[in-house]
């Protein structure tokens, strides 16, 4: 007789711990939904936000491709990293995202041979590659190369400016076509 009079207790227990701990869950999603999902939304919104290849590689800026998929762990987990990356830089860097699935990008995928993801490209403001880096990066490694890219950037306008700052200053305007210069 007793066990009968505690069974509905238990269930009643039971129903209330599972009820506590579902309310529980679903509360922490909504708090921590920028932790659990940030990186799949943040490689949504790369795709969204991407310069245009074609674009990139004209305008004479730096430009930083990557090669993601929406699946790729390794890619959510890099993309709150790549995005401060881009808001530091995107004023002085093209930032490009292509994503392996779309085969609208099947082209630069075989160009580029894109075998693991995600994958980095580098390219100087001509569009020459310098570094290509496959799999999980830290962000001061990303961070160097890309500062990297600058310093040669800058290094190369400022050689270009003193060249013709000379040139502008030089007062024995006497040149011909036989003194180069």
């Amino acid at each position: 007789m007793q066990s009968e009079n505690l069974e509905p207790l238990l269930n009643k227990n039971l129903r209330a711990i599972i009820v506590f701990l579902i309310a529980v869950l679903v509360v922490s999603l909504i708090l921590f939904r920028n932790v659990f999902f940030q990186g799949t939304y943040l490689l949504k919104s790369f795709g969204e936000s991407s310069v245009d290849p074609e674009i990139a590689f004209k305008n004479n800026k730096p430009t930083f491709l990557e090669f993601y998929a929406d699946w790729c762990e390794v890619c959510k987990e890099m993309a709150p990293k790549v995005s401060s990356l881009k808001e530091e830089y995107e004023k002085d860097v093209n930032f490009v995202f292509l994503n392996v699935d779309n085969q609208k990008w099947n082209n630069y995928i075989r160009k580029f041979e894109v075998n693991g993801i995600p994958q980095v490209n580098l390219f100087d403001r001509k569009g020459n590659l310098v570094s290509t880096l496959v799999g999980k990066q830290e962000e001061l490694k990303i961070k160097e190369y890309i500062d990297q890219l600058e310093r040669e950037t800058k290094t190369h306008e400022e050689i270009i400016n003193s060249e013709f700052s000379v040139i502008t200053k030089n007062k024995n305007n006497n040149v011909s076509p036989r003194s180069h210069g």
